[in-house]
């Protein structure tokens, strides 16, 4: 028998890099993937990304988990490397979602090393919201006018819906910002829209109900999470699928259910 040791798979993957490299290389995937999944990104470009840029720094063998709480990451090799990192908290952000898939598409070219990678990723991590909240309610109250619009609403109920969708958002933000539970906002704001519409149509200020409301609610409407829903369980990601669909029903639910309570004593 011959007295060399039995080579053991992948023990010569990434031998080239120091360990301290490769600790920073999994912080920069680690963080790109963070900022992708916060901020409204599909689980499976959150995966591409973090492999995509271990491969591009010389990383041979890494594999990716993620989930809409969570990510997993590990590394192969002589500096094996597993990482967890929790997400707590998801905004929809896709500006961010773009600026972090430009820093990908240079690192995969080599035009970026990693130390200037990670600290660009920190940058975009730091940035606020891309837009104040003055914008997103004017956009809100534009938005619901032209959803009346587009669901055959008379324009004479343009304006009341606008400023009832634009108020609506701003009651969400506010109460969203003392009561850190989604839906139990979107429940109080269906609820303010509601009886606004109601008031409206009270006292002839607008004519057609049902398209004040739903105008008005559009906003509030969780187009965003159902589009990544299907799209990760197409793309065979099940648990992310699931979870973001259940999300997006709890969402509708909430809406609808603020809108039935006041309707039911209307």
């Amino acid at each position: 028998m011959s007295d060399n040791p039995i080579p053991i798979e992948n023990e010569s993957l990434n031998a080239g890099i120091p360990k301290s490299q490769v600790d920073l290389i999994t912080q920069t995937c680690l963080l790109a993937g963070k900022i992708i999944l916060q901020n409204g990104g599909e689980t499976y470009r959150v995966e591409d990304t973090m492999v995509r840029i271990a491969a591009a720094y010389g990383i041979e063998s890494s594999h990716s988990f993620v989930t809409p709480t969570g990510l997993i990451f590990a590394i192969d090799g002589a500096s094996h490397v597993t990482r967890l990192y929790r997400i707590s908290e998801r905004n929809n952000n896709l500006l961010k979602v773009s600026m972090v898939n430009d820093i990908s598409r240079r690192i995969s070219g080599g035009n970026l090393p990693v130390e200037e990678a990670f600290r660009l990723l920190e940058d975009i991590d730091r940035t606020p919201n891309a837009y104040r909240n003055v914008y997103k309610v004017l956009a809100a109250s534009i938005a619901s006018g032209c959803f009346l619009i587009m669901f055959q609403g008379s324009w004479t109920d343009f304006l009341p819906v606008a400023m009832i969708g634009g108020l609506g958002y701003l009651f969400f933000l506010i109460i969203h910002h003392f009561v850190p539970i989604k839906f139990f906002a979107e429940f109080l704001t269906a609820i303010m829209i509601g009886a606004s519409a109601s008031l409206v149509v009270h006292f002839g200020l607008g004519t057609d109900l049902d398209k004040i409301i739903i105008g008005s609610v559009m906003p509030l409407v969780p187009g965003l999470h159902i589009t990544n829903a299907v799209r990760d369980l197409m793309a065979g990601h099940l648990v992310s699928g699931l979870s973001k669909g259940a999300e997006a029903f709890l969402t509708a639910f909430a809406i609808g259910a603020g809108i039935a309570t006041v309707l039911t004593f209307n």
